[in-house]
């Protein structure tokens, strides 16, 4: 029977419950450990005219997500992980005590049903029930809609609602798995080696960013959850003689929420022994072609309003002769007050406590967002890059490169730094920045100096975050993470009331 829509939720809740206890007067499961499935819906389907043709009796289980009819006929929608199926009901054909609980079924209950597989007469594939099982008996109702802000709260805090009532939000996240299976793949045919580095660290390195703080109880330490994905421990596998290695896993870096920026999300960085940055540019180009085709089996998309097509040879463009020709700067010669001058012009936000590096980068960020790409970015002043290696005919700039799409960063490449004295410098800088203030600014880790001391390769590396699938997707970050993370619900609906 259907439920009284007028109802409120805890009435449904009460009218199930009493259901739930029906089932146990009949001395039937309503939670049993195991179904005896044999096909999933697809298999059905794609195994249809063999299965009528025999009439071998199937099994098929999943959540009820629509019924119709009752008494003597009754049509049950079966969805599992691969489709929907029918389920027919019949008085005269459904077992007894199959029969007995259709009353006691509702919409959101997971069941098992057993019978021949046939076409009805309005032409649906379908399974005439023979024995109808309850697997899980469902005590909440599921939502009927998904619509405006408020419900947009509602279903990143319990996503799996949404899963489970609009089965092709799950397509999302096998494109996810298709992403990071190709980028995987795509590595380790390139004869990469899989690794894996520290989460915790006592010196948080890689990457300027504000790391999370925990306490180690056996050490009795604070230690920091990673911020980039093992770049200083993949180097000490240059030192150690491994030549081509990545790492694909979780970092965490405490900051701001945007439509581009998580705390917590999933990294690639791989690393080259004996090769530049020019070597690895050519590499990512090529391997970001194949993860798109993969993954989204196009290389044209449209992504925040921008015309994207990766398909071609990408464009090159020079990070200080860009800045100088629309904003008539040279970030290398002017001086401090003049880069904040321009900032002030360009209504950009900064920090008056900023060092040159970060001026430097917040004009670079003002004009990145009017280029479309897929684009190369290169000739980084040294002051915005304290990892990379100097150019060897201009040491103010470096040999680094950054991946451009829709006016965003989707992924960053160095020849990397390997020479230990420039290297010490360049972390005792960034010392100085975290003193007077600035908390993403690189702590000095002595441990990987005194590591390239004993002799790095010539290296690159690059790395890329979950923020390129999003931008293929064309999401918000939040919407491309199966679990977002969400304020407590009681916190968040307080602050709404506020």
């Amino acid at each position: 029977m259907a439920e009284n829509l007028g109802a409120t939720e805890k009435e449904l809740i009460e009218v199930r419950l009493n259901k739930l206890k029906q089932l146990g007067g009949l001395d039937l499961l309503a939670y049993p450990s195991k179904s005896d499935r044999t096909m999933a819906t697809a298999m059905v389907r794609e195994r249809e005219s063999n299965l009528i043709e025999s009439g071998d009796v199937v099994t098929i289980a999943g959540r009820i997500l629509a019924r119709r009819g009752h008494g003597k006929l009754s049509f049950l929608d079966i969805y599992d992980e691969s489709g929907k199926l029918q389920a027919v009901v019949r008085a005269d054909i459904v077992v007894p005590e199959s029969l007995e609980i259709m009353d006691l079924l509702d919409v959101g209950d997971f069941i098992e049903v057993s019978g021949r597989v046939f076409i009805t007469k309005a032409g649906e594939l379908s399974i005439e029930a023979k024995t109808v099982k309850v697997l899980s008996k469902s005590i909440r109702p599921l939502p009927e809609k998904w619509h405006g802000l408020k419900d947009e709260e509602i279903r990143l805090r319990k996503r799996y609602l949404e899963f489970a009532t609009n089965p092709t939000a799950r397509e999302l996240f096998y494109k996810r798995a298709k992403f990071w299976q190709a980028t995987r793949q795509f590595l380790v045919n390139k004869g990469f080696l899989e690794v894996e580095t520290p989460a915790l660290e006592n010196c948080a390195g890689g990457a300027d960013a504000n790391p999370f703080v925990t306490h180690h109880n056996a050490f009795d330490i604070d230690v920091f959850l990673r911020i980039s994905m093992g770049e200083l421990w993949q180097k000490r596998l240059m030192v150690g003689g491994f030549e081509k290695t990545f790492e694909i896993g979780r970092q965490f870096r405490n900051e701001g929420l945007s439509r581009e920026h998580l705390q917590d999300y999933t990294q690639m960085e791989f690393y080259w022994a004996y090769a530049n940055y020019e070597d690895s540019m050519k590499l990512v180009e090529e391997m970001y072609k194949y993860i798109a085709k993969e993954a989204f089996g196009t290389l044209q998309f449209k992504i925040n309003g921008f015309d994207i097509d990766l398909s071609g040879e990408w464009e090159k463009i020079d990070y200080t002769a860009t800045i100088k020709e629309h904003f008539n700067v040279d970030v290398l010669e002017a001086t401090d007050e003049e880069l904040r001058a321009k900032l002030r012009e360009l209504k950009a936000k900064f920090d008056s406590n900023d060092r040159r590096g970060r001026l430097i980068d917040a004009i670079w960020k003002v004009l990145r967002k009017k280029i479309a790409g897929p684009a190369i970015l290169i000739n980084h002043p040294v002051e915005v890059s304290p990892l990379a290696k100097r150019k060897a005919d201009n040491p103010r700039l470096v040999e680094r490169y950054q991946i451009i799409l829709a006016g965003s960063e989707m992924g960053n490449g160095y020849s990397e730094l390997n020479d230990p004295i420039d290297q010490r410098g360049r972390f005792e800088e960034q010392a100085k920045m975290r003193e007077a203030g600035d908390i993403e600014a690189q702590m000095h880790d002595e441990e990987f100096v005194e590591a390239l001391e004993y002799g790095m390769p010539p290296t690159s590396g690059f790395g890329f975050s979950e923020r390129l699938f999003s931008f293929l997707a064309d999401l918000p970050a939040r919407e491309a993470q199966l679990f977002p993370l969400m304020k407590p619900e009681k916190q968040a609906s307080e602050q709404v009331n506020k």
